[in-house]
């Protein structure tokens, strides 16, 4: 059982409510009713179940909305990261992927590199000055000077590449299955893992949190979308507990709602976040559109 996102001015706080699935936000008023509830003083609150478990952030948090952006309907994202004022931006599909620096307010692509062909671009973490591109099925993860994308080396795997983070010490790794590998940037080499898991309300029973994808580090958690699906999960990077669900359902692109067999792909994947702002940019898949919402703490 999963809690989402729920519509609650500033002086209410809600928490352990069933999931909402709220369809009130239309197209081209999206982004008209974002900049309402900012000005209104309403917030989208992420609200949690009560876990216990601990990382840096409390578990009621709130992601408030701040703007929307342009995004390339041709980029299928696969990683997204925000460095001083750049998004780098990593798209899929064999002969089609890139790796991209991003001007974030007008979508506008500054710098690109084109993948070979015969590689499946996937999850994109930076390191350092070094950009790590994984592949999907390729067992070979890519390293880019960020700057100007330039290849420096490579490094093989095991198994599938799918998203892909860092949290100032590991990369973190996603491979579509509930495990998260963490491994040393500097080789590449595994030095732990751990399975993500929730607990079910009614059953009480664990159950593995599967289909992993993009990974985002923010405050001493990994955010991760979950694939085919509107929710973001956030876990404890220790155990691998789940602390939360983020449900996105009301901010996937009204064209895609409405059709969802053209847009089977285009699914909810990327999350960047600035962590000197506060704010954090999801968007997905050919999204016509990228959201920047601000991430908002409660006082402990």
């Amino acid at each position: 059982m999963q809690n989402g996102f729920f519509l609650f001015p500033v002086f209410l706080f809600f928490c352990t409510l069933p999931r909402c699935r709220n369809k009130a936000a239309k197209g081209g008023m999206m982004t008209r009713f974002l900049m309402m509830m900012a000005a209104g003083g309403l917030l989208w609150g992420a609200c949690v179940r009560n876990t216990g478990i601990r990382a840096e952030l409390p578990e009621q948090i709130t992601l408030r909305p701040a703007a929307s952006y342009p995004h390339d309907t041709g980029a299928y994202t696969q990683g997204l990261v925000w460095d001083d004022g750049i998004l780098y931006e990593s798209t899929g599909q064999y002969g089609q992927s890139t790796l991209r620096h991003v001007n974030p307010r007008s979508g506008t692509v500054s710098a690109h590199v084109t993948v070979p062909p015969q590689f499946f671009a996937e999850g994109l973490a930076l390191a350092g000055d070094s950009l790590y591109l994984l592949t999907w099925r390729e067992k070979t993860c890519f390293v880019f000077d960020k700057k100007t994308l330039q290849k420096t080396g490579q490094f093989p795997y095991n198994g599938e590449g799918w998203g892909l983070t860092f949290d100032g010490q590991n990369l973190i790794m996603s491979d579509g299955t509930s495990t998260l590998r963490f491994l040393d940037p500097k080789t590449f080499k595994l030095k732990r893992k751990i399975e993500v898991s929730d607990k079910n309300r009614k059953t009480k029973k664990t159950y593995p949190v599967r289909n992993l994808n993009e990974l985002e580090w923010i405050h001493g958690e990994i955010w991760a979308n979950v694939w085919q699906t509107t929710q973001i999960v956030r876990i404890e990077p220790n155990k691998g507990t789940v602390i939360g669900w983020i449900d996105m359902t009301a901010f996937v692109p009204e064209k895609i709602r409405r059709d969802p067999a053209a847009g089977r792909d285009s699914v909810l994947n990327g999350i960047a976040f600035d962590p000197k702002t506060g704010h954090v940019y999801i968007t997905g898949k050919n999204w016509d559109v990228m959201y920047c919402f601000k991430l908002i703490v409660p006082e402990q």
